[in-house]
C-alpha cells in the first residue's frame, strides 16, 4: 500500500492534533502535526534529509493570528511551540514551500471564504482551499486529487477567485508595461529601491552622486506613474521585479560609465 504522507500546520493546537489523529485513522495516510510555520519547515527539512517527504501540507489561513491557549493538553500528535522563531503566515509559508520543497503539495484549511486569499494562495502555489468545517471525507478526497495534479476549490468561490486572478493578471501586465519604459540604469535604481536601499546608499553602489540618483529615482517614480518610493516599490513587484543583489559592490553598468 502506497503511504501518503500528511503534514498539518495549524497554530490552534487542539485542532491541528485532532485533524492529525482523524487523519491517521485511515490506513494509508501517515500524519504529523506543527504549531506555527518555522515548526513546519524544521519537520519538512528533516524528513527530506531522512528520505521520508512528506507528500501535502495541510496550512491554516490565518497562520500567525491566534493566541496560543495556555495549558492546551495534546490530544494526539504533539505540535512543536514555534513562538520563539517568530511568526509565518499561511500564504508565506505556501511560497516558501513551493520554492523550497516544489514535489510538497499544499491545501490551505480556511475558517471563511476569501475569494482574494484563495486567489493569493493559488497564486503562491497552493494546490486546494478548503473550509475548516468540511467533511473528513471531503478533505481526504481533495488530498488524493492534489496528488493527481488537481486543483480544488470549493464551488462557490470559483468565480470569485478567476475574478481577482484575472485582475491580477491585468494589473502585472500593466506593471511590467510600465517597467519596460525605464532605461536600463533606472530598473537598476529601482532593483535597489525594492531592496530598501536609500538615495546615499544606491549612490555608494552604482557609483553615482546623490544628485544623479535622486534624479533617476525621480524619473522612475514620473514614469511608473507613482508619487512615492513604497508604491514604486508595490508595482515593482507585481511586475515581477526582484531587488538587487546584496553582494559585495563594484559594478559598474557599461552605458554608465562615461555619462552618469
Amino acid at each position: 500500500m502506497v503511504r501518503i504522507r500528511v503534514l498539518v500546520v495549524d497554530d490552534h493546537r487542539i485542532f491541528a492534533e485532532s485533524l492529525a489523529a482523524a487523519l491517521a485513522a485511515e490506513p494509508d495516510v501517515d500524519v504529523s502535526a506543527a504549531g506555527s510555520g518555522p515548526a513546519a519547515l524544521r519537520c519538512l527539512d528533516r524528513a527530506a534529509a531522512e528520505g521520508r517527504k512528506f507528500d501535502v501540507l495541510l496550512v491554516d489561513a490565518d497562520l500567525g493570528c491566534h493566541a496560543h491557549v495556555p495549558g492546551a493538553r495534546p490530544a494526539a500528535v504533539p505540535v512543536p511551540d514555534g513562538s520563539e522563531d517568530g511568526l509565518v503566515d499561511g500564504i508565506s509559508l505556501v511560497s516558501g514551500v513551493r520554492s523550497g520543497q516544489p514535489s510538497v503539495r499544499t491545501v490551505v484549511l480556511a475558517e471563511k471564504d476569501d475569494p482574494r486569499r484563495a486567489a493569493l494562495a493559488l497564486q503562491a502555489g497552493a494546490s486546494g482551499w478548503v473550509a475548516k468545517d468540511c467533511s473528513l471525507s471531503r478533505l481526504l478526497t481533495v488530498i488524493r486529487g492534489v496528488l493527481r495534479d488537481e486543483t480544488h476549490l470549493p464551488p462557490a468561490l470559483l468565480t470569485g477567485v478567476l475574478r481577482e486572478l484575472t485582475a491580477a493578471r491585468k494589473h502585472r501586465t500593466e506593471s511590467e508595461r510600465l517597467v519596460e519604459s525605464l532605461t536600463p540604469r533606472e530598473r537598476e535604481v529601482l532593483r535597489c529601491m525594492v531592496a530598501g536601499l536609500g538615495r546615499k546608499a544606491v549612490a555608494e553602489r552604482l557609483f553615482l552622486s546623490p544628485h544623479t540618483v535622486r534624479t533617476h529615482m525621480q524619473n522612475v517614480l514620473g514614469k511608473l506613474g507613482v508619487h512615492s518610493t513604497l508604491a514604486a516599490v508595490a508595482l515593482a513587484r507585481r511586475a515581477g521585479v526582484g531587488p538587487v543583489d546584496l553582494g559585495p559592490v563594484g559594478r559598474i553598468m557599461p552605458e554608465e560609465s562615461s555619462s552618469a
